[in-house]
């Protein structure tokens, strides 16, 4: 009988350099003491993780990690502790923009990646400073968790735990692929394997517009949309467009209610969730392609987003 040898696939690659380039963030909350205090055991104070995405100090992180914090301190990768700033909030996303006084090397940011590509996440985990764990990417464009009111997670099976909120998703040459966001979890805050990260285009739309203006510029695409009824399901997939907003842009684009809405710049749409995600990747002014379906025709529109 022939004997099948199938050699092992090799642990993920990883640059040990992403290092330098993510923090632990220590926060203090109302009424509970500074994370990362000594005399404390890990777990007990809150910690989390930042990631440094532009030069001069620049960092993201998650914004449940700063949100309710009183003052924010970061531990740097040399054992420095040094006060940070939350310069930029963006609850849609839980992004948070923090700036500290330590030109750490800033990670670049990866194209999107393919589904079970090697990735390591690195974080804060349990508050026991950095840690890395490594698997694959399971998938993409995840939207509609329940998490965050815009969503557009990478998913991976590398272990995350409490205090690694705002690390980094990395891929196998150390470019970030994402900021890890939030554990999806039956019962508890432990790790199942199914754990998300803000994608890296996501995140670079949001700290960037936190960096410039303050704020995040948000387009309007003047219509509503419901997602379909289970029956209707069953011979079709996209969103209902529901209504328009009169003179806004969905109708100066000339889409119509009742229209199904089937891809936003070529990404499958199946929720409304995902129709949400695909278009605030663009800022106001900017284009999005809308792919339609309109009784028996498939419609290709070009919609510029209101400010």
């Amino acid at each position: 009988m022939a004997v099948l040898l199938v050699a092992p696939l090799p642990a993920a690659a990883f640059e040990a350099k992403v290092l330098e380039s993510v923090v632990s963030v220590l926060p203090v909350w109302p009424g509970q003491p500074q994370g990362g205090q000594p005399d404390l055991p890990p777990g007990v104070a809150p910690e989390g993780t930042a990631v440094a995405i532009a030069a001069g100090g620049w960092l993201a992180t998650a914004l449940h990690v700063v949100d309710r914090a009183l003052s924010v301190t970061v531990r740097l990768p040399d054992g420095r502790h040094l006060p940070a700033e939350v310069a930029g909030k963006d609850s849609a996303t839980d992004l948070a923009l923090l700036k500290v006084d330590a030109d750490l090397p800033a990670l670049p940011y990866a194209p999107e990646p393919a589904l079970a590509a090697p990735v390591c996440a690195v974080g804060n985990q349990f508050g026991l400073d950095l840690s890395v764990t490594c698997g694959v990417v399971s998938a993409l464009h995840r939207a509609g968790t329940g998490f965050n009111p815009v969503e557009d997670f990478v998913q991976t099976d590398a272990v995350v735990n409490p205090g690694a909120s705002g690390g980094a998703l990395v891929d196998a040459e150390g470019r970030l692929v994402g900021v890890l966001s939030a554990i999806f979890t039956m019962e508890s805050d432990a790790n199942i394997g199914v754990n998300f990260a803000a994608s890296a285009a996501l995140v670079e739309r949001v700290v960037t517009d936190l960096r410039e203006h303050g704020a995040v510029r948000r387009g309007k695409a003047g219509f509503g949309l419901n997602d379909l009824a289970a029956a209707e399901r069953a011979g079709e997939a996209g969103v209902r467009v529901r209504g328009l907003l009169p003179g806004g842009a969905a109708e100066a684009a000339g889409v119509e209610a009742g229209d199904l809405l089937t891809a936003v710049d070529g990404r499958p749409v199946r929720k409304v969730a995902e129709a949400v995600a695909a278009i605030q990747m663009k800022r106001p002014g900017e284009p999005v392609v809308l792919s339609l379906r309109r009784d028996d025709r498939r419609l290709t529109l070009r919609l510029v987003l209101a400010p």
